[in-house]
Parts: C-alpha cells; sequence; structure tokens
C-alpha cells in the first residue's frame, strides 16, 4: 500500500511540474492566415516553422526547438508551423525554398531567417532577435 501511495505522489508532482513548463512554452499552432494575421496586429514576436515531417533537419530543428521554446524569454512567442508539403501556397508567400526554414518576426517585420540550421546557439539567437 505505501508503494501505491508514493507512486501517485511522484505521478502528482511529475504532472505539476509538466503543467508548470507548459506555462512558460510559446504558443505553437498549426498556420493560418487569419491566426498569423492577429499575432503580426497584436506586435507578438512570431517564429514561422516551415517543416516537413519526412525531414532529418526539420527533426533536428524541433528538438532544439524544444529545448528553447519553453525558456521564460521565449514565452509570448507565437510559433507558426506551416507544413512544406500541403501548404505550398503558404511556403512560396514567404519566400521559402525548402523545408527546414525558420522564419522570425517583430509584428510584421521580418528580423530573421535560417535555412538547414540545427545548431542550438543559432537557433537561439534567431529567437532572440525577436525579443
Amino acid at each position: 500500500m505505501l508503494d501505491r501511495r508514493l507512486f501517485l505522489i511522484a505521478l502528482t508532482a511529475m504532472t505539476s511540474l509538466a503543467s508548470a513548463s507548459v506555462a512558460l512554452a510559446a504558443d505553437h499552432q498549426t498556420y493560418t492566415q487569419q491566426a498569423f494575421d492577429a499575432a503580426q496586429k497584436a506586435g507578438k514576436p512570431i517564429l514561422v516553422e516551415i517543416t516537413a515531417s519526412w525531414c532529418p533537419t526539420c527533426k533536428a530543428q524541433k528538438k532544439v526547438l524544444g529545448q528553447l521554446l519553453p525558456m521564460a524569454e521565449h514565452a509570448d512567442l507565437a510559433v507558426f508551423e506551416v507544413d512544406f508539403d500541403s501548404q505550398k501556397d503558404i511556403v512560396r508567400a514567404f519566400g521559402a525554398q525548402m523545408q527546414s526554414t525558420l522564419i522570425t518576426y517583430k509584428g510584421t517585420k521580418e528580423v530573421g531567417r535560417l535555412v538547414g540550421v540545427t545548431q542550438a546557439d543559432s537557433i537561439k539567437q534567431l529567437l532572440d532577435t525577436t525579443i
């Protein structure tokens, strides 16, 4: 009985910690023109992530972003994911030539862009341009 009680206490503690880290995480969503326009109009810092499910570079970028986005300084960042394969018109509108493209905005102004970069320090520097 004691083991079950300790398990439940540990589970509750882990759930509370997970909820706290999610509260700090950036607002991550699938790209829609309406949501993107609203974020720009509100003057939010924005990251557009052009990605493909089959792309190993995109997977590496997601891993790095998974570590960086929960940081407190990125809590206000609106992150929009654009699927390279199914949202070709959006990819072209952003002027992206390939998947694994990361673009940052301060409101309506593009402030940075990386293509195919997976180094954490470079991606962090890109995200910091929006702050």
